[in-house]
């Protein structure tokens, strides 16, 4: 018998009726002893781990030259105080914004950037 290919296969699928197809199913797991129906579902989970992060944060490596500035656009980006502010630049490596969109944080690490700091984006 001649080995078919997997195009070949997948054109013999298409061919079939919902019922001749949960009847291979059926046969695939007595033969085999898996269940097909498991093994497609698993896949997508693994594409997904290898798909960008959903949610990131932005961390201040350096404050750079200009820390007063820094420490202006970490206030208006987080609401802290002018001493809270300042001890979160001062402790850098420090995180600005955790869990947020990839978007925002390309936004606040230009904005620090432009600054003058070095920031990370994890």
């Amino acid at each position: 018998m001649a080995k078919l290919t997997n195009a070949e296969i997948i054109e013999a699928l298409k061919e079939k009726t919902l019922l001749e197809l949960k009847e291979l199913v059926d046969l695939m797991k007595e033969e085999f002893g898996v269940d097909p129906s498991a093994v497609a579902v698993a896949a997508p989970g693994a594409a997904a781990e290898d798909a960008e992060p959903t949610e990131v944060s932005v961390i201040i490596t350096h404050p750079g030259q200009k820390k007063i500035g820094v420490i202006k656009i970490v206030r208006e980006l987080t609401g802290l105080g002018l001493k809270e502010a300042k001890a979160l630049v001062d402790s850098a490596p420090a995180a600005v914004k955790e869990n947020i969109k990839p978007e925002e944080a390309e936004e606040i690490k230009n904005q620090l950037e432009e600054a003058g700091a070095s920031i990370e984006v994890k």
